[in-house]
């Protein structure tokens, strides 16, 4: 009389009309991120108004223009955590094999030492190329900056 199909069907249909309600949220949500990218762009990120801000207005335009560069230091913390657990891990293999220990703890650590060290030289190197193309553009600025300094 009253067969597990029937529920089946039921739930099935509710489940559809979720799905169907946040594929238009979805929707809806891309149409509003686009166009308030394209309003902040405009508005706010303009080459204008590069040294117009001060306080919390002025990180936020380099944040989001990109001069604040927050890859630096997440790299270093990942590193930290990196390093920590790599050493923890071959303190725990000591009561297994002590070389294996040994060798998570010493090649481990040079291995991510090197792979978080080249990064890092990446982004000194795209830092670098900026300052110098900054430089480029105004030498003039440049010339009475060290001058003052």
């Amino acid at each position: 009389m009253y067969g597990y199909g029937n529920y089946y069907n039921y739930s099935n249909s509710l489940n559809t009309s979720g799905l169907e309600s946040l594929g238009i949220w979805m929707i809806i949500s891309v149409i509003i991120a686009i166009a308030g990218a394209i309003v902040i762009y405009i508005l706010f990120l303009n080459k204008e108004n590069e040294n117009k801000f001060t306080g919390f207005t002025a990180w936020l335009y380099d944040f989001l223009s990109f001069k604040k560069m927050l890859l630096e230091t997440i790299l270093k913390v990942c590193y930290l955590i990196t390093a920590i657990y790599l050493t923890l891990v071959g303190l725990g293999l000591l009561s297994v094999n002590i070389l294996s220990a040994l060798m998570t703890i010493i090649v481990g650590n040079v291995v991510a030492r090197i792979l978080y060290e080249f990064s890092l030289v990446l982004l000194t190197i795209c830092r670098n190329t900026t300052e110098i193309n900054k430089k480029l553009k105004n030498p003039e600025k440049s010339k009475k900056k060290e001058t003052e300094e």
